[in-house]
């Protein structure tokens, strides 16, 4: 059972509106009992509506999140209105990255994990991810830095299409430029926007691994101080958006040993110790799988892995953070989870049967109905917007 007397403070910096793992976070901990305060970097968010969001509190310089010192004064100040050491917990990159690197500042504050300071940022930036994974020895697709036409052009010519193309750092991108973290080019002619945004920024391209309906896995796990796995689990995604290389919009909870076991080794052998999720695909041509993203913080579709107990990465991070033992359930494999407005845009109205016999929506709850009736209002908004312009 949480400790119902520390609260907790979910913390995301990226202004994305439907950034449904907040709200799962939200929730989990709110129907535990926990008080649940957030600091999110969007305005007009439906996680916002949610019962069980005890206080959300407003970023100072409208939102503007851009400068460390900022975010660590913001978090010192929210801390002393809540008047007591709260469980913090990072829903994005930039936020883990910010934790990580000055745990010392926040530490009197906060219940963190005693993370190794740098790390979330090398494992977070993809360059040098794929250096890590080279030199412990992680299948990842051979990658390159892209600096300009011509090593594009090489890329292109030693790679094939289609390829992928990555930010390094996601978290540093600009809103508003249409940029994805991660996209899938597959014609030459996709490549000249990409090098528009190249000056500055490290783009990388890496070579496709080809892989059929059920090539794509993840894991989400917690880990302690001794870098032991307290809980987690292996999901395979059965459809992303965009395809491909998206995210995770219907998944299903699987046993995997491989997986799972390349995750727990890696992150003993970082000493990686808080909340992971880590992307792999499988190539069946070498039967091999290969790593190809590892977040630093909780993944989005965390909530698929809640057992017959409850227990989920949250709340075991809660647990453990609390200082309290985490005692797992049954796990629930084959548990589905659906996130509504990414699947039926990915599926249409394939994504129905999905939606209907989901264990868990991201969105649609009977006991917290608000923050569903703000995103679909919010997205028919963007949607007949987005056709007035079309037509003008």
């Amino acid at each position: 059972m949480l400790d119902c007397t520390v609260p907790a403070l979910v913390l995301r910096l990226d202004p994305n509106n439907f950034h449904h793992g907040t709200l799962g976070a939200i929730r989990s901990l709110g129907r535990a009992g926990v008080e649940v305060h957030g600091l999110l970097g969007d305005t007009d968010s439906p996680t916002s509506r949610s019962k069980y969001l005890a206080c959300g509190h407003a970023w100072p310089h409208g939102g503007d999140t851009g400068d460390t010192g900022d975010i660590v004064r913001t978090l010192t100040q929210v801390a002393k209105s809540i008047g007591r050491p709260a469980v913090l917990l990072a829903l994005d990159d930039a936020g883990a990255i910010a934790v990580a690197e000055h745990a010392a500042e926040l530490r009197p504050y906060y219940l963190i994990p005693d993370q190794v300071p740098g790390l979330p940022r090398a494992l977070a930036d993809k360059r040098l991810l794929a250096q890590l994974c080279s030199a412990f020895g992680v299948v990842q697709p051979e990658t390159r830095l892209i600096t300009g036409e011509r090593d594009a052009a090489a890329a292109v010519t030693d790679f094939g299409l289609p390829l992928v193309a990555k930010w390094a750092q996601p978290w540093l991108l600009p809103t508003g430029i249409g940029l994805r973290n991660t996209s899938l080019v597959r014609r030459a002619n996709q490549v000249p926007r990409l090098l528009q945004h190249v000056e500055g920024r490290d783009l990388l391209f890496q070579r496709f691994v080809p892989g059929g309906p059920h090539s794509d896995w993840f894991f989400h796990g917690y880990f302690d101080e001794n870098s032991r796995c307290l809980y987690g689990g292996a999901g395979r995604k059965e459809r992303a958006h965009p395809k491909g290389a998206g995210l995770t919009t219907y998944g299903r909870w699987l046993p995997n040993p491989v997986v799972e076991g390349t995750a727990r080794e890696l992150a003993e052998r970082l000493g990686y110790r808080g909340v992971l999720d880590i992307d792999f695909r499988h190539d069946s041509g070498r039967d091999v799988y290969h790593l190809l993203d590892f977040n630093p913080r909780l993944g989005a579709q965390f909530r698929l892995f809640s057992d017959s107990s409850g227990l989920d990465l949250v709340r075991a991070a809660h647990l453990h953070l609390s200082g309290r033992r985490t005692v797992r359930g049954r796990a629930g494999h084959g548990r589905t989870y659906v996130v509504e407005n990414y699947d039926l845009r990915t599926a249409g109205p394939k994504s129905l049967p999905a939606l209907c016999s989901a264990d868990e929506l991201a969105w649609l709850s009977a006991d917290d109905p608000r923050p569903f009736v703000a995103m679909a209002g919010q997205v028919m908004k963007r949607g007949f917007t987005r056709l007035a312009r079309q037509r003008a």
